[in-house]
C-alpha cells in the first residue's frame, strides 16, 4: 500500500502542480456522471411514477388549467433531470484547457533549466519535459474517457423528456 501511494505521489510531482488541478478536475467529472446515473437509474423512475400518478389522478385534462398543470409537472421532471448535466461537458472541456496549461509551465521549467545551467543537463530538461507531457497526456485522456458518459447523460435525458410528453398527453 505504501509502495502505491509513493508511486502516486512520484507521479503527481513529475507531473507539476497543475496535475493536481486536473485530478480535482477529474474527480468532479466523475462525481457528477455518477450523480446522473444514479439519478436516471433509481431516482428519475420514483419521480416519474409521482407525478404521472398524480396527472392520471386528475379528472380534468382538457382545461386551461389542466394544461398549465401538465406543464408545471413536465417542467418539474425536466429540471431534475437536466440538474448538473451541463457541467459534465463543461468539465470534459477544461480537462484539456488544464493539460495544455501544465504543457507551458513545463516547458517554461525547461527553459529555465536551459538559461540556469545551459542544455548540458539533460536530467534537469528530461524533469521539464515529464512535466509538460504528462498533464496533457492526463487531461487528454480523461476528458476522452468522460465524452461517452457525457453522449450517453444528454440522450437519455433527451430520449425521456420525449417520453414523458407522450405520456403525459395521453388521456
Amino acid at each position: 500500500m505504501l509502495e502505491l501511494q509513493y508511486h502516486f505521489f512520484d507521479f503527481m510531482d513529475k507531473g507539476g502542480s497543475v496535475l493536481w488541478g486536473i485530478l480535482l478536475l477529474t474527480g468532479l467529472l466523475w462525481w457528477f456522471v455518477l450523480e446522473r446515473l444514479w439519478y436516471f437509474s433509481l431516482e428519475y423512475p420514483k419521480d416519474l411514477k409521482k407525478q404521472l400518478q398524480f396527472w392520471l389522478e386528475r379528472n380534468d385534462h382538457s382545461s386551461w388549467y389542466a394544461s398549465y398543470m401538465r406543464r408545471q409537472l413536465i417542467s418539474e421532471l425536466d429540471c431534475a433531470m437536466s440538474n448538473h448535466l451541463k457541467v459534465i461537458p463543461t468539465f470534459i472541456a477544461l480537462l484539456p484547457m488544464f493539460g495544455l496549461l501544465g504543457t507551458v509551465t513545463g516547458m517554461i521549467q525547461v527553459f529555465e533549466v536551459m538559461a540556469n545551467m545551459g542544455s548540458g543537463n539533460p536530467r534537469a530538461m528530461a524533469d521539464g519535459v515529464s512535466a509538460a507531457t504528462i498533464p496533457t497526456l492526463a487531461g487528454m485522456v480523461v476528458a476522452l474517457a468522460g465524452i461517452p458518459f457525457a453522449t450517453h447523460l444528454e440522450r437519455r435525458y433527451k430520449r425521456e423528456i420525449i417520453h414523458i410528453n407522450q405520456l403525459f398527453t395521453r388521456e
